[in-house]
């Protein structure tokens, strides 16, 4: 949801949309620059959670973070500003800070990955008062982005100091463009308990449930709406009928506009995925 105009506004918005939980970003995400929240920001922002019953509330963080640079003036601006982020988080009672795990730029998966680790180490010897959990998302892979094996993430926990502190966010168009066919029932059985057997379900405290326009193993990152895309509906039945996730908050990126018919498409797919439901 969209914080334009105020950064509470994206929980009337949601309400509106009949979400029962939403993400949002908690500034500019395409910017370095954040202007520091009010106390009133803040206690509307916690007012409105409260009267909307939106829960929980997941932030996501800016697209211009690269915790995996191997260029150390980007990768101490990316450290600040996750930190600067989960503050802001922290402070609107926000539980979860989604984060694309980086992009290695050519130094080299392993060198990407401890370079994420080591930051994420730094902000929580930094702030050992954050409670606000960040979570690692699958990607699809493009170019040097990692995170699109499941091994990616466990490496990135293993060489945490305080891995407790740490979650995954599993996204369906990245993973299945990373490789994963999750559209069988046979293939989704065996990537989840290939997530089990690499990170621990455990660890899942999100789902992105968005339909993919690139096919199985292209590692193209591009969302689209629910069942129409190489996806199919099967599978978003199988996932919002899984037990294991039942108490999970599940997050739609699909396009934004109005479909054809003039409708939001936010309503149009919202209305899908619960129609799966029975």
């Amino acid at each position: 949801m969209s914080i334009g105009g105020g950064i509470w506004k994206a929980l009337e918005r949601g309400k509106e949309l009949g979400c029962d939980t939403v993400q949002i970003f908690t500034k500019n995400a395409r910017s370095w620059r954040a202007k520091p929240l009010s106390q009133e920001e803040v206690a509307l922002f916690r007012r409105t959670q409260q009267s909307t019953g939106i829960e929980p509330v997941v932030a996501h963080d800016t697209y211009l973070i690269n915790l995996a640079s191997p260029k150390d003036d980007l990768y101490e601006k990316s450290i600040e500003a996750l930190q600067t982020e989960l503050e802001r988080a922290q402070a609107l009672g926000i539980p979860y800070m989604v984060m694309h795990p980086g992009a290695h730029m050519g130094s080299g998966e392993e060198e990407g990955l401890y370079r994420i680790s080591r930051a994420l180490n730094l902000i929580h010897q930094r702030a050992p008062d954050l409670k606000v959990m960040v979570l690692l998302e699958t990607t699809a892979g493009q170019e040097t982005n990692l995170g699109w094996r499941f091994e990616h993430l466990a490496r990135i926990i293993e060489m945490l100091e305080e891995d407790w502190r740490v979650g995954v966010c599993f996204d369906t168009c990245h993973v299945f463009a990373a490789g994963y066919d999750i559209c069988s029932d046979e293939g989704y059985r065996r990537t989840f308990e290939e997530f089990d057997e690499v990170i621990g379900l455990e660890r899942l405290k999100v789902i992105h449930l968005n339909d993919s326009k690139a096919p199985c193993g292209s590692r193209i990152d591009r969302h689209e709406h629910i069942g129409r895309g190489k996806i199919g509906l099967e599978a978003f039945r199988r996932l919002l009928t899984d037990d294991r996730f039942a108490e999970l908050p599940f997050i739609i990126e699909t396009p934004k506009g109005q479909s054809p018919q003039g409708e939001d498409w936010d309503r149009v797919n919202l209305r899908l995925l619960r129609s799966l439901l029975g």
